[in-house]
């Protein structure tokens, strides 16, 4: 059985970190990054605990086991991560001042529990949680990653903008 949960062990989040680890492209095949999917950022344990901190991650356990996750970045902390920062940019001129959000900042599904609902279940957990603080969940997409976008989409979310930025095209998404 799969429990959903925001993240309350620094356990939890080092297992985020090993997910995220087996996910990014260096460690994937070029099979696996089209096929599959890839991540973009790699997160240092200190930023995933302060993120935790002002917003809790949510995850997907199995058997006490990250086999998912979610995670949450507080607009304050658009400076940490250079890649985001032109996202944030473009969110603070296409969403109305009086909309506040969270931002997605990243979602990852071990290989073994892929098609298996974990993706919808996080987020539906996730939106449960902020529902009471936010209007929204935003979070961009590379382009290159049809898999990603197409989950998104699967799940209500809507584009909002596309842009290049860091020699990438990104899809700027908003679930409400």
């Amino acid at each position: 059985m799969i429990v959903y949960k925001q993240t309350d062990t620094e356990g939890e989040i080092r297992q985020i970190l090993a997910l995220q680890a087996s996910n990014l492209p260096r460690n994937l095949t070029a099979m696996e990054i089209r096929t599959e999917g890839f991540l973009t950022v790699k997160h240092t344990f200190d930023l995933l605990v302060k993120m935790n901190t002002v917003f809790p991650h949510t995850v997907a356990l199995h058997n006490e086991k990250v086999i998912g996750y979610a995670l949450s970045m507080h607009p304050q902390f658009r400076l940490e991560i250079d890649i985001l920062r032109s996202m944030f940019l473009k969110i603070r001129n296409l969403v109305p001042d009086t909309m506040s959000y969270l931002v997605m900042g990243q979602i990852c599904i071990a290989k073994t529990h892929r098609r298996q609902g974990v993706f919808r279940g996080l987020y539906e957990h996730m939106k449960t949680f902020i529902s009471e603080e936010f209007d929204a969940i935003i979070t961009e997409v590379d382009t290159k990653n049809n898999r990603s976008l197409n989950a998104h989409k699967a799940i209500g979310f809507k584009e909002l903008h596309r842009y290049t930025a860091d020699g990438r095209e990104w899809c700027l998404i908003i679930r409400k």
